[in-house]
């Protein structure tokens, strides 16, 4: 991936320097039509400080089509160094639109992560939002990632969408490993948008959205995820001090 004005290089990353609707109508839904190969990669700061303690992870992210943020972190993170981008890609409503398109455009989607049941639920309920979508094919998460029958499953299903919610940097390392071994597709990193997708868990309300303290609402669901939280703050001080 080149490094021009078109990204934005956060503790090297380059994020591409675009909206929602410029990412969907002027990349993303052009390069599937064309039949072309296409890695994505949903980041937010957790995924940014991971790539900084990971050489391996980092050179994997710098080789995808398009990194974007997902997370207003690194939003924030980009205005710090006077090198805003455009706004947050939340990667959820972006695996939506993607969705919504595909089933428009007869799109072949595959989705492989999450335990059996949650990916089950998932698929029944995508089915029931976009009814004329076409499922190609479907696999749990719990697999050993050199598993090359895993691949060919996917390779057999001749998807044009790969949904990976293998959380990272597992999702990344997979498609980093086996995308030359498909002729064409998108190949997105979802995280855990197939719990959210099941009903598991809920997103925040719009206007928690809109505040851009949806991380804030799933801390106070979600307890648990404090020491992940963590890395917010942590994200920030390292611009900071690159300034």
């Amino acid at each position: 991936m080149s490094k021009d004005s078109t990204y934005v290089e956060i503790k090297g990353i380059p994020f591409i320097r675009v909206t929602n609707d410029q990412l969907l109508k002027d990349h993303l839904f052009p390069a599937i039509n064309h039949k072309e190969n296409t890695f994505l990669v949903t980041a937010n700061p957790e995924i940014v400080m991971a790539a900084d303690e990971d050489e391996e992870y980092k050179s994997i992210l710098q080789k995808a089509d398009y990194v974007i943020a997902d997370g207003i972190g690194v939003v924030i993170g980009s205005k710090l160094l006077k090198d805003p981008l455009p706004e947050r890609i939340a990667g959820f409503d972006l695996m939506h639109q993607l969705l919504e398109k595909a089933e428009q455009e007869n799109w072949r989607c595959f989705f492989l992560g999450s335990r059996q049941e949650v990916l089950d639920q998932a698929v029944v309920n995508i089915k029931k939002r976009f009814t004329d979508l076409t499922v190609a094919g479907r696999h749990h998460g719990y697999f050993d990632l050199n598993d090359s029958s895993i691949v060919q499953q996917v390779k057999d299903a001749a998807p044009d969408l790969v949904f990976v919610g293998l959380g990272f940097p597992n999702q990344e390392k997979w498609i980093h490993q086996y995308r030359n071994e498909f002729t064409h597709g998108l190949f997105m990193g979802v995280g855990g948008s197939f719990d959210g997708w099941a009903g598991h868990v809920k997103r925040a309300p719009k206007i928690w959205q809109n505040l851009n303290l949806e991380w804030f609402y799933r801390l106070i669901k979600q307890p648990s995820r404090w020491k992940r939280m963590l890395q917010l703050p942590r994200f920030i001080w390292h611009i900071l001090l690159r300034k």
